[in-house]
Formats: structure tokens, sequence, C-alpha cells
């Protein structure tokens, strides 16, 4: 007797929590947005006429903006991409439908 071993691909797939799309978001945007804040400074730094306090605040600021604005704007589009399906099943499909070729190639 053969016992047949559930096969995980075979489990519907499911949805991201909202909370681990919040989490990617937030790490992603804090590495995002400190590459933004070290462009922007020495930029600034570089080809502006500003005291370094001037700078500083200067690319502080623009770091805020930017970290909430692409914050909010990542989190819609996880979230948009959550309930698209393209994509998420094609491996499962994939198999199913194509055992018979490998099975035949074994036998023949």
């Amino acid at each position: 007797m053969v016992k047949k071993k559930k096969d995980k691909a075979n489990k519907s797939i499911s949805k991201e929590n909202p909370v681990r799309s919040v989490v990617k978001a937030i790490t992603w945007r804090v590495i995002a947005s400190a590459i933004t804040f070290m462009v922007v400074f020495v930029i600034f730094r570089r080809y502006s006429e500003k005291s370094f306090n001037e700078v500083l605040q200067t690319a502080s600021f623009i770091t805020i903006v930017e970290l909430i604005a692409k914050i909010l704007f990542y989190y819609f589009h996880e979230r948009l991409w959550t309930n698209i399906t393209w994509g998420k099943t094609w491996k499962r499909n994939y198999w199913q439908r194509n055992a018979w070729k490998k099975l035949y190639r074994q036998k023949h």
C-alpha cells in the first residue's frame, strides 16, 4: 500500500496579512529613505552654499516627506497585488498539467 503525501502545491494560495504588508513597507522605506537622505545630503552639501545645519535640515525634511508619501503608496500597491492571482498559481497548475509527460517519457 502506497501512502500519498499531501502536496503543498495543491493547497490554495492564501493572501498576505495586511500587517505583513505594513511591516514590509516600513522596513523597505527605512532602507530606501536612508539612501535618499545620504544622496540629498551629499548633493546639497557639495552643490549649495548652505551651512552644514541647513543642509542637514533640508535633507531631513525631504527624507521625512518622501518616507511618508512612499510608504503609503507602497502599502496600497502591495494590497492591490495581493488581490491579483496572476503568477501565484502557475507552478501548481504547471506540474499538474505536465505530470503525464514525465510519466509517459519514463514508460517509453
